[in-house]
């Protein structure tokens, strides 16, 4: 996967160093190049030294081919906006904040910016979002066949009813995750690019829920 790792500190330089090791091509931005000490001998990745939120640096990291962002400098207003720049100009499919002042959370909700406090967040958690695949197996139950799947609803989908987007009697829908909230969704939600819906299937399933996702 190609991701963007904006800001150098404790959190930045720990996720670039291991998406790095598990083979992601990751790309640093920071506007304090000393920082980059900070990450593995082994970090095989690009570092871009400059404004965080310029457009110009950003299109050298290569937003417009990443996969996923994340802003996590000591700024939260930096780390809102770059996130924002990606989701909504570069169409970034995972933008994240990281977060110092829990009180704007419903700001950056309202903004359709995903969140991650530092004091609840680790770097494996945080790395897991980061590197998200549109359907993933969440658990099984038991020593039974029946999954737990988490579907990255995709641009496809957007403005969809749940029930036209997955007309499929074999699946049960857990919870739909949006903006950090989660909750029951009913037949007739209307789904967003980028919610998360987690659903119960047997395993005979997944290649028709590939197909409606075209993945």
């Amino acid at each position: 996967m190609k991701i963007i790792v904006v800001g150098c500190g404790r959190l930045g330089s720990g996720l670039a160093s291991e998406l790095s090791r598990d083979g992601n091509d990751v790309t640093v931005i920071s506007s304090k190049p000393e920082l980059f000490k900070k990450l593995d001998a082994d970090f095989t990745g690009e570092t871009l030294t400059g404004i965080e939120f310029d457009k110009e640096l950003l299109e050298k990291a290569g937003i417009e081919k990443t996969d996923s962002l994340i802003g996590c400098t000591e700024s939260d207003d930096i780390n809102a906006l770059v996130a924002r720049i990606a989701k909504n100009k570069y169409r970034v499919p995972k933008a994240i904040a990281r977060l110092y002042d829990q009180r704007k959370v419903d700001v950056y909700n309202a903004l359709g910016i995903q969140v991650i406090a530092t004091t609840k967040w680790s770097i494996a958690r945080t790395k897991e979002l980061l590197t998200f695949s549109r359907l993933d197996s969440v658990m099984t139950i038991g020593n039974t066949p029946v999954e737990i799947l988490r579907l990255v609803i995709p641009s496809l989908l957007d403005n969809s009813r749940l029930i036209d987007a997955f007309p499929l009697n074999e699946i049960h829908v857990v919870a739909l995750e949006r903006e950090n909230e989660a909750f029951i969704p009913s037949n007739g939600t209307i789904l967003k690019q980028g919610d998360q819906l987690y659903v119960s299937a047997m395993p005979e399933s997944l290649n028709r829920i590939r197909q409606i996702m075209e993945l």
